[in-house]
């Protein structure tokens, strides 16, 4: 962790991604050094207690931190604009450092209902054992967030935009709203990645990301961050949590990211460019009954997401009429995009949110978030876009007629 900011320099975003947080061996490598070791020596007793106390900087354990996973820490915290940055095994990891470092008996959470499956279960499953109150609203209803912040509350959590059905949620004006009952904001940027938003910028607290996706960007390693600028609440708070706990990433992982890092600008936008294609092709596609896509006119919030993000991003959904059925002839009948429910791979991925990552939602929650039986969820990867648009059409030509 980079728990204090370093000196940095004035560069771009782009810069930052190749450059950031570089820190050479005496070997002067160019590329940035794997130290795969599970533990660092000492020069003497006094050295190694002087680093228990904080009074001497010096890795100690590599749960803790290592050489690779701090470069990987800094420059993202470069590309973020914030002050800290924790890296940890997984996105979900991410999550629940955030939410649990934060929270204690008795605190209240307001959510967003429109989340990625797993932090539902922790908010309806795991922090009601633990005597934390949950309340889900309608993430794009800002008459539902003020009314459930009208009471003191602890913390937000919201994504924007939302998995699977794309939803947007004003960032401005529930950061308002949570700061004047003491929240705390935790943004999930997963889907529009830093290249196309950043919450810090609309005043959220912190951000939090599955580096597995858009970081990493080929589908090889796992990964998360989580990033603040917060000094008590990094030092006080996260740090304890996420040093006693153990979710932090391996060396070989901050590693392989760090590489990700170097392209994924390029990545995204390219992403970002054959998603609005495709997502403007699938509008007039036989069979379609409902594209999800912020970069579309049609979308109902698509000035909110132009205000907030940079373009339309990378990811959309549709629906299929027929349902299930349906849904599922048309994935099988894909030749060049493929079945996976990961996303932010250099492939077109496709998934169908009902029995993948929303499964253990209740059918009632699935329906009022969107998830209907036919909704098909689409990763745009980086092949030519007609080549994606011909395959779907084929898979349409096929099931739909």
């Amino acid at each position: 962790m980079n728990s204090n900011r370093p000196a940095r320099k004035q560069w771009r975003c782009a810069t930052n991604l190749v450059h950031g947080g570089t820190h050479r061996s005496t070997f002067d490598e160019n590329c940035e050094g794997l130290y795969l070791t599970s533990g660092f020596t000492y020069s003497s007793a006094e050295q190694q207690e002087a680093t228990f106390t904080g009074d001497v900087d010096h890795f100690q354990y590599t749960r803790f931190g290592s050489p690779t996973v701090a470069m990987f820490e800094e420059r993202m915290a470069m590309i973020e604009d914030a002050d800290y940055c924790f890296a940890t095994a997984t996105g979900m990891a991410a999550i629940n450092l955030a939410l649990m470092a934060l929270l204690k008996y008795g605190d209240r959470v307001v959510a967003s209902r429109a989340l990625f499956g797993s932090s539902v279960f922790i908010l309806n499953e795991i922090l009601p054992r633990f005597g934390i109150e949950t309340v889900l609203v309608d993430g794009t209803d800002l008459n539902q967030w003020a009314e459930a912040l009208g009471r003191p509350t602890q913390c937000v959590l919201l994504e924007t935009p939302s998995n699977p059905t794309l939803e947007i949620v004003d960032l401005k004006a529930v950061c308002e709203l949570a700061h004047s009952t003491g929240a705390r904001v935790i943004v999930d940027n997963v889907f529009a990645t830093p290249i196309l938003q950043k919450p810090m910028q609309f005043d959220a607290d912190i951000v939090v990301y599955s580096t597995t996706k858009y970081v990493d960007g080929q589908g090889r390693t796992m990964g998360g961050a989580v990033l603040l600028n917060d000094d008590k609440l990094a030092n006080d708070a996260v740090l304890p949590y996420f040093r006693n706990t153990g979710p932090a990433m391996s060396p070989f992982n901050a590693w392989i990211q760090l590489k990700g890092l170097e392209t994924m600008a390029m990545r995204v936008h390219r992403h970002s460019e054959n998603a609005t294609l495709v997502a403007r092709f699938l509008e007039n596609l036989k069979g379609i009954t409902r594209v999800n896509y912020p970069g579309l006119e049609r979308h109902p919030q698509h000035s909110l997401a132009m205000a907030q993000m940079k373009s339309g991003g990378p990811m959309l959904s549709f629906e299929v009429a027929g349902g299930k059925k349906n849904a599922f002839a048309f994935e099988n009948a894909l030749r060049l995009v493929t079945i996976c429910n990961n996303l932010g791979d250099s492939k077109s991925l496709c998934t169908h949110p009902a029995t993948t990552t929303h499964a253990k939602i209740c059918e009632a929650q699935r329906a009022q978030l969107g998830i209907t039986e036919g909704l098909l969820r689409l990763s745009i990867g980086l092949e030519d876009p007609e080549d994606i648009k011909e395959d779907l059409a084929a898979a349409a030509k096929t099931v739909l007629g």
